[in-house]
């Protein structure tokens, strides 16, 4: 099993009424949060998995429950707090990809402390982590002590998927993600979020200096340019991205996320000793079937996550 630990929330997508007029725009509410719907990606592609997050009493919260439980994620790991859900105001622009402005102040999904933290068996292969979470408080703490404990034990993939709506703080960003990095397995990131992190850097600079850590393997989306992979053992590569009509990039990422760890826990890869060792062929075969996944993910609205069946 697969514990993904971060925010659930609610996305708010803007869009024009039936007669197509944008000065008259609907909202459509959609349960998300990058946590999320690696979680539930994770179950539609067939791996168990569970979310450490903090879920609202409220209706809203209630309702992310629900969704979780007809995915089929687990919920032993969930909190719940007498505190609003957060939403997430979302813009899809021209090219398909999203901007968010959240209203989280004070909201669940921030309210996990350590006294929170859960005692994990066996049965735990793995921990993904990752976005706004991660700078928050207090969970963003409660999170680092999560990795800390764990590190080396499981496996620990990361995704800094940086959001500034919530912790404008850049720099506090970079502390956080460098804390974590130290004790992740694997690391994916956008292109999109190095630039945020790290402007005046090649993304391969800061490949490099994640992989002399503990860190074996960094992959870097670009979108349309596909992904860039950084090994420890066997070097960089970059591979094409799938030709596919974008609906729009919504979910992209987590389903990227989502199915890395997903070709590790089908060979029977997903353990600190079996990322350390992949064979090159076996990272291209990983990466060819997270960048399959993403492509069906971007030419579908919303964060609509793939099936197994789906993905060849």
């Amino acid at each position: 099993m697969y514990l993904v630990c971060g925010e659930a929330l609610f996305d708010f997508f803007s869009e024009p009424d039936a007669s197509g007029q944008t000065s008259k725009v609907n909202f459509k509410a959609i349960a998300g949060g990058s946590p999320f719907n690696v979680a539930v990606g994770l179950r539609r592609l067939g791996v168990e998995s569970a979310l450490f997050a903090g879920l609202s009493n409220d209706y809203l919260g209630r309702r992310l429950q629900q969704v979780l439980q007809e995915e089929g994620v687990r919920a032993d790991y969930l909190r719940d707090f007498d505190a609003p859900t957060t939403l997430a105001m979302v813009a899809v622009g021209a090219d398909g990809s999203p901007q968010y402005s959240f209203r989280g102040e004070g909201c669940a999904d921030r309210q996990l402390l350590p006294e929170h933290l859960p005692q994990l068996d066996e049965a735990v292969r793995g921990l993904h982590i990752g976005s706004y979470s991660l700078v928050v408080q207090p969970i963003g703490d409660t999170l680092l002590t999560l990795v800390r404990q764990e590190s080396g034990r499981r496996l620990i993939t990361l995704d800094p998927n940086v959001r500034l709506n919530p912790q404008p703080d850049i720099a506090l960003w970079r502390e956080r993600i460098a804390a974590l990095a130290e004790h992740a397995d694997l690391i994916k990131v956008s292109d999109e979020d190095l630039h945020l992190l790290y402007p005046d850097r090649e993304p391969q600079d800061v490949a490099h200096e994640w992989l002399e850590q503990r860190c074996q393997l960094v992959f870097l989306t670009r979108g349309r340019q596909g992904a860039s992979v950084y090994s420890r053992r066997h070097g960089h590569w970059s591979v094409a991205a799938r030709e596919v009509v974008t609906a729009d990039t919504v979910g992209a990422g987590d389903t990227f996320q989502a199915a890395l760890i997903t070709w590790l826990t089908e060979q029977q890869l997903d353990s600190v000793q079996g990322l350390e060792r992949l064979e090159k062929a076996q990272i291209d075969a990983m990466l060819d079937f997270a960048i399959s996944a993403a492509a069906i993910t971007c030419s579908r609205v919303g964060p609509d996550l793939p099936y197994r069946h789906q993905v060849a």
